[in-house]
């Protein structure tokens, strides 16, 4: 099963202390992940991708879109991404290693997907999705949603259901990030995101409602989406089901990220009552007395 990272700073940090130094990093859970619901899949070698935002002072001259870089080559052993860490900093990253449920090897199945300034990572899959759900979904969305797909996984039809979903309440997702009189690069907001998002599993489960209804035997959804605008960040941890668990989804906030000297790992420091920094994960960064992220 997948695994991913989300980090978001008033400050900017360098991404290799977020997905390479920590003990149980997730370029760690590439190869070594503890918390798996399948257990035939003991790693996650499908891919991975970065995907982070430059410094607000350029927007006007790089534009409010991400970097993404992704590759099919296995998190450790891929060393264009120790050199990138190593010289990159952003004060929003998000991060994620594969195990393919749905979708080929292919860069373009790689994790995180974007529109505009809109960037979307999904861990878990979409039940009944060979058995019609795909189906059902690609008739429902609008055709330039349905153009906007480049891969094959079910995660990525999922975010262009989401951008569907994001118009229809009557947000353009085209025209978020773009300057308006009196409102530059204007974002979504995190309570738009998060209507959009559970209006996304709503849809979601209504079409395996259908296929049930047609006598088809569906599983339960594994839904942990994370989506950000650049400025704020929604996640959701959903299981399709009142007694299977749900993929598991940690965090942890506070007011500096930092290196303890001690035990030579990072963990996450509230110096005052502020909880600026914030870190979502899909395992903690640390397994030690004292998780970096919890629950």
């Amino acid at each position: 099963m997948c695994r991913f990272l989300v980090f978001t700073s008033p400050q900017p940090h360098l991404l290799s202390n977020l997905i390479l130094y920590p003990k149980h990093s997730i370029l760690t859970q590439s190869y070594d992940p503890h918390l798996l619901i399948d257990t035939t899949q003991l790693h996650n070698g499908d891919g991975f991708g970065i995907g982070y935002y430059t410094s607000p002072t350029l927007l006007p001259l790089l534009g409010p879109q991400p970097c993404i870089f992704t590759s099919t080559i296995p998190a450790w052993n891929c060393t264009n991404l120790t050199r990138l860490a190593s010289k990159t900093m952003s004060h929003l990253v998000f991060a994620h290693v594969r195990a393919s449920t749905e979708g080929s090897l292919a860069e373009s199945n790689c994790h995180p997907f974007a529109r505009g300034p809109l960037m979307w990572m999904h861990n878990g899959g979409i039940a009944g999705w060979k058995d019609g759900v795909k189906r059902l979904l690609i008739m429902d969305v609008e055709e330039k949603w349905f153009d906007a797909v480049k891969g094959t996984t079910d995660s990525e039809w999922a975010f262009a259901l989401f951008l569907d979903t994001l118009e229809k309440m009557g947000v353009d997702p085209d025209e978020v990030g773009k300057a308006t009189s009196g409102m530059n690069n204007r974002s979504v907001g995190h309570t738009v995101l998060r209507k959009a998002v559970v209006k996304t599993i709503e849809r979601l489960n209504g079409y395996i409602s259908t296929l049930r209804q047609r006598g088809v035997k569906v599983g339960q959804s594994l839904l942990n989406f994370a989506i950000t605008d650049g400025k704020s960040v929604v996640c959701s941890r959903y299981v399709g089901s009142k007694t299977d668990a749900a993929a598991s989804l940690f965090f942890s906030s506070g007011s500096k990220w930092v290196k303890d000297e001690e035990s030579q790992d990072y963990r996450m420091e509230r110096r005052d009552r502020g909880a600026d920094i914030v870190v979502v994960a899909s395992e903690p960064l640390t397994f030690e007395r004292g998780n970096l992220v919890k629950r």
